[in-house]
């Protein structure tokens, strides 16, 4: 059984527009000083820097990082693993959880619902990396019961979420 209610924030923030036209401008351009930030919304720089702050604080602007081609670093296979567990109790969870954060190149775990229960992206430089990661980090770990592979193509970027979010 795990831990309820989830640590995670599950209360939508309050957000004004100018609070989703900040969030826009940032998933547009996360590099974006606070003197453009906050003439492109119509605000002071105090102003801007204030609401940045409360945004951070409130857990609605998590980090800010930079986004880094994996093929720029020679990890030109992307692919998707499916992982699926044979127990499902709290130690076999977090176990899993811990293996999946410490992985080499994982770039993203997603514990899932359905069929399955962890979705990996991850990018390696080669086809006989990915199976190196398949075979000695996953399918050799002891709560993996099934693993399936889906070689990645071409990865497309959305909109972003400051494009649906409306003002509350």
């Amino acid at each position: 059984m795990l831990d309820w209610p989830p640590s995670q924030n599950t209360r939508p923030a309050s957000l004004d527009t100018i609070d989703l036209t900040m969030l826009a401008a940032l998933e547009g351009n996360g590099r974006i000083t606070n003197a453009a930030l906050a003439a492109r919304v119509g605000i002071a720089e105090s102003t801007c820097t204030q609401r940045l702050r409360s945004l951070g604080d409130r857990g609605v602007i998590r980090s800010f990082r930079a986004d880094i081609d994996p093929a720029a670093l020679g990890l030109t296979l992307q692919a998707l693993i499916t992982v699926r567990l044979g127990t499902h109790g709290r130690e076999q969870i977090r176990g899993f959880e811990q293996t999946a954060r410490s992985l080499p190149h994982v770039l993203t775990a997603f514990h899932v619902a359905g069929a399955d229960d962890y979705l990996l992206h991850v990018a390696v430089a080669s086809a006989a990396a990915l199976r190196e990661l398949v075979l000695e980090h996953l399918t050799t770990h002891p709560h993996v019961r099934h693993v399936e592979t889906q070689l990645v193509f071409e990865v497309l970027e959305g909109a972003g979420l400051a494009s649906t979010a409306q003002p509350v």
